[in-house]
């Protein structure tokens, strides 16, 4: 009974790890479009860019991808962040399900 349990455990555990890491993604999105439209036009990627991965804990930082982060045309602000869940625990070894998390919010000013 106790090997069942434990592998139980694991399985809960991992289920903890891959729905932390969509949390992750989707705070890290959000708070990068937030940054990029209080920006102004010029340095709205690297803002979101800065933002991100201030908010990403350094063991989802480095598998951490940004497709796009800034301006989407002239009135519109998007970043699409893709991480990878961790396995066990954090900084080991990654699952090769990619975790997508896009956000978008309106440019301020004109």
């Amino acid at each position: 009974m106790v090997p069942i349990i434990l592998v139980t455990l694991v399985l809960l555990w991992q289920a903890v790890l891959v729905g932390y890491t969509f949390t992750l993604a989707s705070g890290a999105a959000d708070e990068g479009v937030r940054k990029a439209v209080a920006s102004g036009a010029w340095d709205r990627q690297s803002r979101c860019r800065a933002a991100v991965y201030e908010r990403l804990p350094s063991a989802w930082e480095g598998p951490a991808q940004i497709q796009e982060c800034g301006s989407e045309g002239n009135d519109m602000v998007k970043a699409t962040i893709t991480l990878k869940a961790p396995v066990l625990f954090p900084g080991f070894a990654s699952l090769p399900i990619p975790v997508r998390a896009t956000a978008g919010a309106a440019a301020e000013g004109k």
